[in-house]
This record gives structure tokens, C-alpha cells and sequence, in this order.
């Protein structure tokens, strides 16, 4: 475990996969991200790398032959190493081997690094191409929230607030969380009301949104949690059915459609990293009161 700390939050972040596992305000001790409980779903905020969603049949095609690939790919499940730290500073890397050449055939570097200011942490995805070729890949955030925040609240208090109206339309995902090509419908509005029977049908996404920044609210209080994603397209929201949390996910990249891909450098969503560039995309999240 890794921690940064200043005089507002304490942050906690593993190894394994590089995951933030806690944001703790110091003066009341609320802990504002999901503990993972494995009865319900084992991670915190898990980060998404060299694919975000799932893949038909969980293949890729790279360059004409075909890799497996599980859901939200391997770095999430992955051990790091530690590669900076200072009290409120920390960036982790994970480098290619001989074993994720087998399934993901790029040479590559991936850091993640968080920097803690004030009530605000910033999360920094830094790709850096070692091969000698062109690589693709995606990469998101998966950051579960817990809510409700107070024993007085119930999880419909809360919802999300778009900085920017929204006309809301989620793609829809099948049982195998692949596009089915339907959408659903949420009108034009900047609130999407939180509800138990809301993700029944997988996680929400929404490629078209014109917002970059959202907020956690609720209607017992005036605290709330800011997520700015300037540096990402799309944004899903998920939570399990009847689980107290709900996750805000800034994604470069998202699932296949039930008919797949016919490879990944055609994938939509996709990123491109020449040979000996970098590739820097970084998501932050305020505590407000």
C-alpha cells in the first residue's frame, strides 16, 4: 500500500493494478470510495488498460491473428511497481513481458500516477510506445463511489449533475456487455436521478456527451463529489443492482458490438501511439462541501 496524505484527505492506493482503494477525509474519517467487498464486487477503482469493456468472444485481432483479451484488460489485475513517491505523489508503472506479449503483442510502457492537492486528486494515464511500430489501445478509470455518505441518507437522494444540459442517451449493452445496437432514452436534462432498479441492464454509456465535468449530489445536503474528465470522450456509470456505490468512469475507448471487430486498429474508440511517443490523459476527483 501506498499513501499520500495532506491535511484534508488521506489517499490510499495498491500495487496491485495501481488502484486507488480509499479517499478518507481526515477530520470527519468519511471514506468516500467503495471498499471492495468480493461478495458484491471486489475492486475500488480499477484502471482500465489495453481495452475498456469487452470484446466478442474475448478475442482481438492484431495484424491478423487473434489474442485473448478479458473484459477491461489486464493492468487491473496486474502488480506495479512504484517508481516515484512523495507525501502527496506517487506513479506506479507496468511494463510489457514476455507474458503480456502473448495477449496484447505491443511493447509498451504504462504509468499511472496520482497527485493529491488540497480536497482534489488527479489521476495521470501515461502510455509510452517502446516498440517499433505503431501500438492501439484504450485506457479508462473505474472509481466506485460510496453513497449513501450518511446514515440519515438513502441511495435515491443522490444523483448525477451534468455541468452542461444534456440530451441523455445511453448505448445499450447485451448480457455479454457488448453493443446490441439500442439505446435508452433519458430526455434533455443535466440530472440523472439515481435509482435501485437503474443499472438492471449493465452500466450506462454515453459517447456524445457534451459535459466534461459532473458532480455526486444529494437533496439531504450540499456536499458533493466533482469528477473532471477534460482529456476523455466517453463517460459510463455503473453500479451493481442494490450495491451502495455507483461509479463515474472516464473512458478513450469502450466495448465491441455484438458483431465484433475485425481488428483493433479499426476499433472504434481506439487510440494510436506512434513509435517512440507518449501518450498523457489524466481525470481528477474533488471532495466538496
Amino acid at each position: 500500500m501506498v499513501v499520500l496524505e495532506n491535511d484534508k484527505l488521506q489517499v490510499t492506493i495498491k500495487l496491485k493494478g495501481a488502484e486507488l482503494s480509499s479517499i478518507k477525509d481526515k477530520v470527519s474519517g468519511k471514506e468516500y470510495i467503495w471498499q471492495g467487498n468480493p461478495d458484491v464486487w471486489g475492486y475500488h477503482a480499477p484502471n482500465l488498460f489495453p481495452i475498456v469493456g469487452g470484446l466478442k468472444d474475448n478475442k482481438i485481432t492484431i495484424s491478423g491473428n487473434d489474442y485473448n483479451l478479458s473484459r477491461h484488460g489486464f493492468a487491473r489485475t496486474s502488480m506495479f511497481r512504484r517508481i516515484e513517491s512523495t507525501p502527496n505523489h506517487a506513479v506506479f508503472s507496468l511494463s510489457y513481458d514476455d507474458e503480456t506479449l502473448k495477449i496484447y503483442p505491443y511493447k509498451f510502457e504504462f504509468e499511472v500516477a496520482y497527485s493529491l492537492s488540497g480536497n482534489s486528486l488527479t489521476i495521470l494515464y501515461k502510455v509510452i510506445n517502446k516498440d517499433d511500430k505503431k501500438i492501439y489501445f484504450s485506457v479508462g478509470a473505474h472509481p466506485a463511489f460510496n453513497i449513501p455518505l450518511e446514515e440519515s441518507e438513502v441511495y435515491e437522494d443522490y444523483f448525477i449533475e451534468f455541468e452542461k444540459e444534456e440530451t441523455l442517451v445511453s448505448s445499450k449493452l447485451s448480457t455479454t456487455g457488448l453493443f446490441n445496437g439500442q439505446y435508452k432514452e433519458f430526455g434533455q436534462n443535466t440530472i440523472l436521478d439515481l435509482t435501485a432498479d437503474l443499472f438492471n441492464e449493465d452500466a450506462l454509456v454515453f459517447k456524445n456527451l457534451n459535459s466534461r465535468v459532473v458532480y455526486l449530489k444529494n437533496r439531504k445536503n450540499t456536499q458533493s463529489i466533482k469528477v473532471d474528465f477534460n482529456q476523455f470522450n466517453e463517460l459510463g456509470i455503473w453500479a451493481k443492482p442494490g450495491a451502495p456505490f455507483v461509479c463515474i468512469e472516464p473512458w478513450l475507448g469502450y466495448a465491441d458490438n455484438e458483431l465484433g471487430q475485425k481488428d483493433i486498429s479499426e476499433k472504434p474508440g481506439i487510440q494510436t501511439l506512434d513509435h517512440g511517443h507518449v501518450f498523457e490523459s489524466n481525470y481528477t476527483i474533488s471532495i466538496e462541501k
